[in-house]
């Protein structure tokens, strides 16, 4: 099963195969590849899966993933 995990573009650099984003993820900041995504921009969400943003998704789209990954936290913690 892959996973990939919206998160919000903070800021861009470079072109086509060399452009780099730095996404943040509920806080945790990581530089992403947005080769494959030329649309997405700054304050636009992606979904990224293995270092590469795959697709652009809605604020609300991501809002929704970001409560259910919450739940499944808590249902870990629960079991625990």
């Amino acid at each position: 099963m892959c996973l990939a995990i919206p998160g919000k573009v903070l800021y861009t650099t470079g072109e086509d195969f060399e452009r780099i984003g730095k996404v943040s993820f509920a806080g945790i900041v990581k530089n992403i590849n947005l080769a494959y995504v030329p649309e997405a921009g700054v304050g636009d969400y992606v979904l990224v899966h293995v270092g590469f943003a795959i697709s652009k998704v809605d604020e609300k789209e991501a809002q929704r993933v970001f409560e259910y990954l919450q739940e499944m936290e808590e249902l870990v913690e629960d079991e625990i």
